[in-house]
């Protein structure tokens, strides 16, 4: 038996919301440490501009807002019921899309997420953002317990596993792309002092400078983070693990309905481009059009998924 596609796109898109709420979480988190740095190595200069460009809605922001400052930035992304963007109507959609389809879900997650938005009200109420912002991380990874835990691994799990790394690889490259875009001022040298730290914030907003420097056993670097994030399938957050695992997903939905179609295809042709990729060449072609480049397939492939299983 096979879910509706109601049931499906719902599911779906309860992970994307979940997903991106917490990548947001995580923006704001990064845009707070560098704020707080000295401005010597940083503090002061565009943190808050990059959150609003890697959340992809500085158009929107500024019809609203007209300028970039610290405070319009934290109420936009975070506690806006106007903005689509904001961390509070991602959980919103999240929990109305669970409450559709109640009876696919465990009764754990029901309470991960539903928990989660009426807390959230408290918390937003106090006013405090840091509190806030711990508090949507630690929601997510709730929701990815239960998740794991205690659904059936059937279509429905495959489901809501392929709108969190969907969202996932989009948010992980966004984040790569405007580092080197935004946050390194034009006069400032790579790989010096400010680069440095404004990396090593990027590492932390995605619980990677850890892993970093098990891997690595270096300075930070920035074609080794990079390498991190696109090509080190090991590393959850980075691009190469979200297409393993799209891929692995997709395939099963494929044995599943007893056939395959175009996001299969694609999702394998982005897969064998991230395994067999080398960082020196994705420097050397620039970081930037490999990002930009991902990101357009990375869309494609979430309207062929829509397209073949949600409509």
């Amino acid at each position: 038996m096979t879910l509706l596609s109601r049931t499906a796109e719902n599911l779906y898109w309860m992970s994307r919301y979940m997903e991106r709420a917490e990548s947001l979480a995580r923006i704001l988190d990064a845009a707070y440490r560098l704020s707080s740095l000295p401005t010597a190595y940083g503090g002061g200069l565009t943190e808050w501009e990059s959150a609003i460009k890697t959340a992809g809605c500085e158009e929107d922001f500024l019809a609203a807002h007209g300028e970039v400052t610290s405070e319009a930035v934290i109420h936009y992304l975070a506690f806006s019921r106007e903005s689509p963007a904001s961390i509070r109507n991602c959980l919103e959609r999240a929990r109305h899309n669970a409450r559709a389809e109640r009876t696919a879900l465990t009764s754990e997650m029901w309470a991960a997420i539903n928990g989660t938005y009426l807390e959230m009200h408290e918390i937003e109420a106090a006013g405090d953002t840091q509190r806030f912002i711990s508090f949507v991380k630690e929601a997510s990874l709730r929701f990815d317990g239960t998740a794991y835990r205690t659904m059936l691994r059937n279509d429905a799990f495959w489901f809501t596993q392929l709108g969190l790394f969907i969202e996932r690889a989009d948010n992980t490259a966004r984040i790569l792309d405007v580092k080197y875009h935004v946050l390194l001022p034009k006069h400032a040298e790579v790989g010096g002092g400010l680069d440095y730290y404004q990396w090593a914030s990027i590492l932390r907003s995605v619980s990677a400078l850890t892993s970093y420097r098990w891997v690595y056993r270096d300075s930070v670097k920035p074609w080794l983070v990079a390498d991190l994030l696109v090509l080190k399938e090991d590393m959850p957050r980075s691009l190469a693990s979200c297409y393993s695992n799209i891929t692995t997903y997709l395939d099963r939905l494929s044995m599943a309905y007893g056939r395959q179609g175009p996001s299969q295809k694609l999702a394998r042709t982005l897969y064998g481009k991230l395994r067999n990729g080398r960082i020196e060449a994705v420097f050397q072609s620039g970081l930037h059009e490999f990002i930009e480049e991902f990101i357009a397939a990375n869309d494609q492939l979430g309207a062929a998924i829509s397209e073949q299983y949600l409509s």
